[in-house]
């Protein structure tokens, strides 16, 4: 009886974890290892405040979500102690977060993640980190919309400057 409680509980957290991996647009995996707890609740802290779920997880578990998520290609970095980001609302920030912790704290290694339902390395990682967040791109957008029309109107207040002074 308690053995199928145990079974039936260590499934849950499994159909959970599969649940995140399948609803989050970035998922970045990291080992930890090194890092002492001050830097850990640092680097949740941070990721917490952006929207970012932070967890440590065993690699049994997360073989079992990959295989039920259909992303076993995950399964070749989940080896040794593995940290997961999930987040479900922006691409940029668990790689911008945890590849800035990363740089300030060696024991903190990128080893991959997914990014909208592909599979990618670290490198890969690392490239979506130093992207602008989506703030940043829609103001570059916005500046970009706005030259045009600014363009305009000063060369109409130039043209009418000009006007008043031959009138």
């Amino acid at each position: 009886m308690a053995n199928e409680k145990v079974i039936q509980a260590k499934q849950d957290a499994v159909n959970v974890v599969a649940a995140k991996l399948q609803n989050s647009i970035t998922t970045v995996v990291a080992d930890y290892r090194g890092l002492n707890v001050a830097q850990v609740t640092e680097l949740r802290k941070q990721l917490r405040e952006a929207g970012v779920e932070f967890q440590v997880l065993k690699n049994t578990l997360l073989r079992r979500a990959t295989a039920a998520a259909e992303l076993t290609e995950l399964d070749e970095i989940l080896t040794g102690p593995t940290a997961i980001a999930f987040s479900t609302t922006d691409v940029v920030a668990p790689a911008k977060i945890l590849n800035d912790f990363a740089k300030k704290n060696d024991a903190l290694k990128l080893k991959g993640g997914v990014v909208e339902g592909k599979v990618i390395d670290a490198d890969q990682i690392k490239a979506l980190a130093e992207l602008p967040s989506r703030d940043g791109l829609l103001s570059m957008l916005l500046s970009v919309l706005q030259a045009p029309m600014r363009n305009f109107a000063l060369a109409v207040k130039a043209v009418a400057e000009k006007e008043e002074q031959s009138a």
